[in-house]
């Protein structure tokens, strides 16, 4: 029978390396071995190549992928339900707790007596062993989802995709307030459902794009469009008309929004029959190409009923 591979005698050096060579799976269920195994692993977490890690708070399972999306491995957060009794459970060490759980080659169930805990409780495990990105899902448990987006705020975390339901409550005023001016570090903001009409959300930073998807809207304006530095924005149930968009093609032809690449407008306030856009209709501007003053980009402009997009590409 051989003897155990003394894997934290290596010099540290080769250590990385050896951590480098395994795969998603492997790294985080050695790191859950004891707790100097998860310091060595937080000490190799720079040498470790980039993840996605996807936030699924509604099922409370955390999923990370390579980059390439090759490599996939998830942790599941369970109720306790007595599961330290099973003889066939094995333990984990997380984030200072000994929890049950079982595995197979592509995940990991764990049982907690606070499951909210757990997740918050796996999720910086993770954070400590991989460079993270973030993705969030649409949830609803939002005590949970405003603690674990506060959290990764906090840490400096980057978002691929982050979802935030503001229906202006107290906890979602403190929600933005803590998060308004980070947003310089998602690049897919998506914001939905309905809004105190009381509640207006100030921007102090912009992610790289944006969607805004609430009942009332009314208040992201003109002017709170005008000063967007996001390289995509779409509106769904604007409040903007004909005048506003009128406004927008010819700040844009004028160097406004420098930043933009694509625009979405979807209002009961955009007319076929309304107030002209650049001194045409909306049948009109369909398919017209625009360019800015000084020559550099061009955007084609699509239209349907009760909306528009305007697509930028640099001029050639």
């Amino acid at each position: 029978m051989s003897s155990p591979f003394p894997l934290l005698r290596l010099p540290r050096l080769v250590l990385c390396e050896v951590f480098k060579s395994l795969s998603i799976g492997e790294k985080i269920k050695l790191s859950l071995c004891s707790k100097k195994v998860s310091a060595q692993f937080n000490n190799a977490r720079f040498y470790s190549q980039r993840v996605m890690v996807y936030l699924d708070m509604l099922n409370q399972n955390i999923k990370v992928r390579s980059e390439t999306d090759k490599d996939k491995f998830e942790i599941s957060i369970h109720p306790h339900f007595g599961m330290s009794n099973d003889p066939d459970m094995q333990q984990y060490r997380i984030e200072g707790r000994t929890v049950p759980g079982t595995s197979c080659r592509i995940r990991i169930t764990t049982f907690w007596e606070k499951p909210r805990e757990g997740s918050l409780s796996v999720l910086r495990h993770i954070l400590k062993i991989f460079e993270c990105k973030i993705s969030t899902n649409r949830d609803y448990d939002s005590d949970l989802y405003q603690s674990t987006i506060s959290l990764l705020f906090d840490l400096q975390m980057e978002f691929k995709t982050l979802t935030i339901h503001l229906k202006g409550s107290k906890g979602d005023n403190l929600l933005w307030n803590q998060i308004s001016n980070k947003l310089g570090l998602v690049e897919d903001l998506t914001i939905s459902s309905s809004l105190d009409p009381g509640f207006r959300p100030v921007f102090t930073s912009w992610p790289q794009k944006i969607n805004i998807m609430c009942i009332m809207c009314n208040w992201f304006t003109l002017e709170t469009l005008l000063d967007c530095t996001c390289t995509t924005i779409i509106l769904d149930k604007s409040h903007l008309g004909n005048k506003d968009l009128d406004v927008i093609l010819k700040n844009w032809m004028t160097g406004g929004l420098p930043n933009l690449e694509y625009l979405k407008i979807q209002s009961q306030n955009i007319s076929k029959n309304g107030t002209t856009i650049l001194g045409m209709n909306l049948r009109e501007l369909a398919g017209m190409v625009i360019r800015t003053d000084d020559g550099s980009k061009k955007a084609t402009i699509k239209t349907n009923v009760q909306s528009i997009e305007m697509s930028v590409t640099p001029f050639e």
